[in-house]
């Protein structure tokens, strides 16, 4: 089975850079094109007042939703692996599971919750597995395995 077409979500936290790393090696292997994505998670807005708050925060997480995907960029150019950048607003289980139609395989990570953590706050990589048009794999970061 070969992946032509590989989504590669991230939010730009360390909990995301080593499924980034195995997408890309994925992608080396098999000559494959990767869309990294970041969705503007618009439920944090749903308790702020409608005032400049909204929008300091709106272009906070905008700017760092275009690092986060200009760090896929990079690596993959560094790899000589073509890239598309995507940014899309919504809540990010619903934007990642309706782009998965229009790809092979989605790579993400995880942070690795359990317990009445993961029970209260839910997995979207969990929920992405679940509800996903095309296999998703799931790199757990590094990071989750020193806790």
């Amino acid at each position: 089975m070969t992946f032509d077409n590989i989504l590669v979500p991230t939010d730009g936290s360390e909990y995301t850079k080593a499924a980034i790393n195995a997408a890309v090696e994925l992608a080396k292997g098999q000559g494959s094109k990767i869309t990294a994505l970041y969705v503007i998670d618009q439920t944090v807005f749903v308790n702020m007042p409608l005032d400049s708050a909204v929008m300091n925060t709106y272009t906070l997480l905008r700017k760092e939703g275009e690092a986060a995907v200009e760090y896929v960029s990079k690596l993959c150019k560094d790899n000589g692996i073509q890239c598309d950048l995507r940014i899309m607003e919504g809540s990010p289980v619903k934007c990642i599971v309706e782009a998965s139609t229009d790809f092979d395989l989605v790579v993400m990570g995880t942070l690795g919750r359990t317990g009445f953590s993961k029970l209260m706050m839910g997995s979207v990589a969990e929920r992405v597995v679940r509800y996903s048009n095309c296999p998703v794999m799931v790199i757990r970061s590094k990071e989750t395995e020193k806790k």
